[in-house]
């Protein structure tokens, strides 16, 4: 069977699995006026990456799903993640996906997207979870309490990730991050790595990846409360070529050379920073450590799992209807579904957390992951014969927000 055939009994299998769940044929809604969206029904993007759009009847009203089916099978599939260059930068998802050559993509992980709560403070953009583009280490996750988004389904976390190893099957799971700085006085546990929010008492570095906005947000808030005023106990040290070159008792900002790493401490950690002398030679090492998965993630990003093993996680919020953004994984991670809600105002009602859960089951997935909703939900693909994107949803707030990642589908030839 070639692979066309068995792209399009995969679309039929999906379809059917939704006439399942709708209790109805499926019907694709026409597209609202000024839709950049295709026709409805099922379309092939690129080899190994097909397009559907249809209506989803729901608790508070009907609402319409875009959705990209990608094989990983294919050996000429992959995915990675779509960012601009920066943790701490943000970017509209089509250009995300047309400057790093996506035919298809969604957006990505929740964010720091304001600070209202401390004036004068800049908003990073930066994500709340781990990222890991190209199987380069990115950043790690920001603690519990410092989290943007909705309320974390019970027994989730920060860490949790939706990946892709290299051996090109996805997965969900969890990533730790295991660091430290060596310095004469002994080793100090690294707190974070590129983060928009540090622990309490701890160090965390910052290197070229961060970018160049300000790290005083890292001080902010508590590992409880993200609304708690910034620390007024920081240091922050500039270590170049293994060797402290500079000091500061604020976090600064700027952008940082690849053979630099500025060490920002908070409480604790400051003291300990203070202890540094200008020329000591410093190590400083990270890494992030999966809590299931023996494969190396070449591709990873944060939100929060929904369906686990076929079952949806106990304690999903069944009553908050949004626009969602959501991925769903079958066929022992060589199949998902990118999922995206529309945002047009017929549709907005959207879905509960629960009802995410119960579509992509329903959808063939065995594992679904939620990303980023509201205003941020959006999903771009290639037309036919296009060598750029088009948004093929309606952003909730009537254009693409930027955002600082996204899930990028390359398609070789």
């Amino acid at each position: 069977m070639t692979r066309r055939n068995g792209r399009f009994r995969t679309a039929l299998t999906v379809l059917a699995a939704w006439s399942a769940l709708a209790g109805a044929a499926l019907v694709g809604a026409a597209p609202a006026s000024g839709a950049q969206s295709a026709a409805a029904g099922t379309a092939d993007i690129a080899p190994g990456v097909t397009y559907t759009e249809f209506d989803i009847p729901a608790a508070k009203g009907v609402t319409h799903a875009h959705v990209l089916g990608v094989d990983l099978g294919n050996p000429h599939v992959r995915l990675d993640l779509l960012y601009p260059g920066a943790v701490a930068a943000r970017a509209p998802v089509s250009r995300l996906a047309d400057t790093q050559g996506a035919v298809a993509g969604v957006n990505g992980d929740f964010f720091n997207i304001t600070e209202t709560q401390h004036p004068g403070v800049e908003a990073t953009g930066a994500t709340v979870g781990p990222a890991i583009a190209r199987g380069h280490t990115l950043k790690a996750a920001v603690p519990n309490g410092q989290r943007f988004g909705p309320a974390l389904p019970p027994g989730t976390t920060t860490e949790d990730v939706l990946g892709v190893g290299v051996d090109g099957r996805a997965r969900l799971d969890s990533l730790d991050l295991d660091g430290a700085v060596g310095t004469a006085q002994g080793l100090l546990p690294l707190g974070g790595l590129n983060q928009y929010a540090l622990p309490e008492d701890s160090v965390g570095a910052f290197t070229s990846d961060w970018g160049s906005v300000s790290r005083v947000r890292a001080t902010c808030g508590t590992d409880t409360d993200r609304a708690a005023p910034c620390s007024t106990d920081t240091y922050e040290v500039t270590v170049r070529h293994g060797r402290v070159v500079s000091s500061a008792d604020t976090p600064g900002s700027g952008p940082i050379a690849a053979d630099t790493t500025v060490l920002v401490g908070r409480e604790e950690g400051a003291r300990k920073l203070r202890k540094l002398s200008t020329g000591e030679p410093v190590l400083v090492r990270h890494r992030l450590v999966a809590h299931t998965s023996k494969v190396p993630y070449r591709f990873a990003l944060g939100g929060y799992p929904v369906l686990t093993d076929g079952s949806p996680l106990p304690g999903l919020d069944n009553t908050t209807s949004a626009v969602r953004t959501a991925v769903g994984i079958s066929d022992g991670g060589r199949r998902m579904l990118l999922l995206a809600l529309d945002g047009a105002p017929e549709y907005r009602s959207g879905l509960t957390i629960a009802e995410v859960a119960a579509t992509m089951r329903k959808l063939g997935s065995t594992d679904a992951f939620s990303l980023d909703g509201g205003g941020s939900t959006t999903l771009v693909a290639r037309e036919p014969g296009a060598g750029t994107v088009s948004v093929r949803n309606h952003p909730s707030g009537g254009a693409e927000r930027p955002v600082p990642n996204g899930i990028g589908v390359f398609s070789a030839p």
